[in-house]
């Protein structure tokens, strides 16, 4: 199993009391064009009161195995929330930005803030999965399972699913795309057209991913323990000015900037 690095957009990064584990592992090499990581959290929070936990989504499909079910969530516009409680465990599968579509045949805007059962897109064998991966002693097992099935139902080659993975790549890692305008630009689509093809492909608009991707800097950058400037921070990630930052950080996150900080040292 191969770590895939540090999570981001977790709201809160220590929980305090208990016992937890959060992991994140590659995929075998030939599903990585559509799965972005295999991941796993548990906790033992026996005797001890239940602890809220929150993040802000990416652009990304996950199939989740929780007890006591299974489902395909699509992508998440908001915040995140639940409370974590006794002792439990989740196991998912995180697909790539477009990772889904060729799983799921249609556009994944029907999905945004929805979920599914596995067998509307894995049938029997989706069912036969969520009952092995509940049942499964360790991670390593779910992983195995995990790649059976994708293996079992991979679709034909897709080249737009490859095309929008490599423009979202594009916008994680260059912070100077702010603007829808701005990826417009390098790719030589309208606005309007790109807006098609992130909703078929992913679920939501080009701009919502921008400012996710944006907001998810702001907080890698809090949590490292940065001096920072709101106006500056503001102006790095795009923003017309800092009210329009804070405002946005403060819908998203549920608190301001300077009190999400004052929140991370308590």
């Amino acid at each position: 199993m191969t770590d895939a690095g540090k999570a981001r957009g977790v709201l809160r990064t220590d929980l305090g009391e208990g016992s937890f584990v959060h992991e994140r592992h590659l995929p075998p090499e030939h599903l990585r064009p559509l799965i972005e990581h295999f991941w796993y959290v548990a906790w033992d929070l026996r005797d001890l009161p239940p602890q809220q936990q929150a993040t802000l989504p990416h652009p990304n499909v996950h199939l989740v195995v929780e007890p006591p079910q299974a489902r395909i969530y699509g992508v998440h516009s908001g915040r995140f929330e639940c409370e974590l409680s006794g002792q439990g465990r989740t196991f998912g599968i995180k697909f790539k930005p477009a990772g889904f579509h060729p799983f799921y045949g249609k556009a994944l805007s029907t999905l945004a803030d929805q979920s599914i059962a596995l067998a509307d897109v894995f049938g029997a064998d989706g069912e036969a999965y969520e009952r092995d991966v509940l049942a499964a002693p360790g991670l390593t097992q779910m992983e195995s399972l995990a790649t059976t099935l994708l293996e079992t139902h991979w679709p034909s080659p897709d080249a737009t699913v490859d095309r929008v993975n490599t423009l979202i790549a594009s916008i994680i890692d260059d912070r100077s795309i702010t603007t829808v305008e701005h990826v417009c630009e390098r790719t030589g689509m309208t606005a309007r057209g790109l807006q098609r093809l992130f909703r078929e492909y992913i679920g939501v608009g080009p701009k919502w991913v921008i400012n996710r991707y944006r907001l998810h800097e702001a907080l890698a950058q809090l949590q490292e323990g940065r001096e920072v400037s709101w106006a500056a921070l503001a102006q790095e990630l795009g923003y017309f000015d800092q009210a329009h930052f804070i405002r946005d950080f403060r819908k998203l996150v549920g608190v301001a900037p300077g009190a999400y900080v004052k929140g991370l040292k308590a």
